[in-house]
């Protein structure tokens, strides 16, 4: 008996793992949890795109539902959901703040000139700090971000019209 004790003792470990792997396989990278969900957003203060001389904070935006999309000019990604992005400031449904990360504002300014400005501004996080604080896995990410200054969603990844439509913009409205 204490033979086959030995035995199993590691083909029940084996089978467990397997298990935890299998179920793992089936998560969509895409809904990893952030922490920051219904967490005040971390406050900054940082300068905006095209206009040093001013700043942007979330405060700023306090008594609004608004979106909080990270982006950079090398990201192919955010070339991708920039269309999207475009359509949503013509629509004027949220205000969307741009947050230029790890970039030069001459690359910014170069992408923003030939593609069009989505955003109702562009606060430039050139040392990525900002977007360490806000738990940035990969740009593009976009927040949303409640009228108290709580997050209360995180799309990683380009936006997507199915995410707009499904996830995104209902929040929104129930937020509203």
């Amino acid at each position: 008996m204490k033979g086959s004790m030995k035995f199993l003792l590691p083909l029940a470990i084996f089978l467990i793992l397997v298990g935890f792997f299998a179920a793992g396989l089936k998560l969509d990278p895409r809904e990893v949890p952030s922490p920051l969900i219904n967490k005040p957003a971390p406050a900054f203060r940082l300068p905006q795109l095209g206009a040093a001389d001013k700043t942007f904070s979330p405060e700023d935006m306090r008594g609004q539902v608004w979106l909080l999309n990270v982006w950079a000019s090398w990201c192919s990604a955010c070339r991708e959901e920039h269309p999207l992005l475009m359509e949503m400031s013509r629509q004027n449904a949220v205000p969307l703040i741009g947050l230029d990360y790890k970039d030069t504002d001459a690359d910014a300014n170069g992408v923003l000139t030939q593609a069009g400005n989505p955003y109702k501004l562009v606060a430039t996080d050139a040392d990525g700090r900002v977007g360490i604080d806000y738990g940035v896995y990969g740009v593009p990410e976009t927040y949303v971000i409640d009228k108290a200054g709580v997050i209360r969603y995180k799309q990683i990844g380009p936006i997507t019209e199915e995410a707009l439509r499904d996830k995104i913009m209902p929040l929104v409205k129930g937020l509203q």
